[in-house]
Order: structure tokens, then C-alpha cells, then sequence
């Protein structure tokens, strides 16, 4: 019991006093896991587990669309927009179909956004 509440202390901690960029990677963290969960759950043909998880996915990366102020970021803010609605779509897909291909050729590619992002943290933390 006191760990558990521990542990959720920690948690909201971490959330609540996260700075934007921390908060944007434990975001892509979240979708890199839940994909993962997802796409196991196809393989293990529960059909609930791996909707819920890639709506999770999908519902990350609706946010992240919605939170880029393109106008601000300009032409890199487009395609990223472009980036974001093309996993959102192939996890669409990938959960009408049930589909593990679809899931490995979305997985790196939620990944690939992830470490961006977390190379990019790394370099404004020392460019301060």
C-alpha cells in the first residue's frame, strides 16, 4: 500500500514539475510503449488489449498535432504535422486490420520520432 502510494507521489512529481520538452518525451515514451503493448496483444489475438493500446498511440499523436504551432515553426512544422497524421493513420489501419505489419512498420517509425525529439532536448540543454 505505501509503495503503490509511493510511487504515485513520484509519479505526479515527475509530471507536474516537468518541463515542456519532458513532457513531449514522455509522451513519445508512452507511444513507443503502448504500440509495443499493441502490437503483442495482435499477436496474442486480444483484440481489446491491442485497440485500447493503439488508440492510446493514436490519441499521443492527435495531441501532438494539435499542440505544434505550425505558424511558428514553419516548414519543419509541416512536416512534422505531415509525420504525425501518417503514424496516426498506418495505426488506424493497423487497428481496423489487426495487422502486426502494419504495427512493425509503424513501431520505428514512433521511435525514430522519440529520438529525434530526445536528441534535439539533449541539444538545446546545452545550447542554454
Amino acid at each position: 500500500m505505501y509503495a503503490s502510494n509511493a510511487y504515485n507521489a513520484y509519479k505526479n512529481n515527475s509530471v507536474n514539475f516537468a518541463s515542456k520538452e519532458q513532457l513531449l518525451l514522455m509522451l513519445l515514451d508512452g507511444a513507443v510503449k503502448f504500440s509495443k503493448i499493441a502490437k503483442n496483444a495482435i499477436v496474442e489475438k486480444d483484440v481489446k488489449k491491442a485497440h485500447e493500446n493503439i488508440i492510446k498511440t493514436e490519441n499521443i499523436f492527435y495531441e501532438l498535432v494539435a499542440s505544434l504551432d505550425v505558424e511558428r515553426a514553419g516548414s519543419w512544422g509541416g512536416s512534422l504535422v505531415q509525420i504525425y497524421e501518417f503514424i496516426i493513420q498506418r495505426l488506424v489501419d493497423a487497428n481496423i486490420k489487426k495487422d502486426v505489419a502494419i504495427m512493425d512498420e509503424v513501431i520505428p517509425l514512433i521511435e525514430e520520432v522519440r529520438d529525434t525529439w530526445e536528441e534535439a532536448y539533449k541539444i538545446s540543454k546545452t545550447t542554454r
